[in-house]
């Protein structure tokens, strides 16, 4: 007989958010320390399933940091310290 594979599911507790418990109504654009919590390392923007924030609320942040990114507050893509980017050189004949 075959042993059948039990599926289990996994069952995640959603984080609660922090704009709602702290009853913030609005999140101004230059405030680029507190929207730097809401960009990973490569100067993404952090999923609402990471953050724990509604979906309210991370319209409003994504909004805010696509704002202060063409204000050039925030940058478009963070590299990592030490790494450099290669510059293409092309070899004409």
């Amino acid at each position: 007989m075959k042993k059948k594979k039990l599926l289990t599911k996994r069952i995640f507790k959603k984080k609660p958010c922090r704009l709602c418990h702290d009853k913030i109504e609005s999140v101004d654009f230059t405030d680029v320390d507190f929207l730097d919590r809401y960009i990973s390392d490569r100067g993404k923007i952090v999923p609402s399933r990471v953050s724990g924030n509604c979906q309210k609320h991370q319209r409003m942040v994504a909004n805010r940091i696509k704002r202060a990114r063409i204000s050039a507050l925030l940058p478009y893509v963070k590299l990592k310290q030490g790494v450099q980017r290669e510059r293409h050189t092309s070899t004409r004949r």
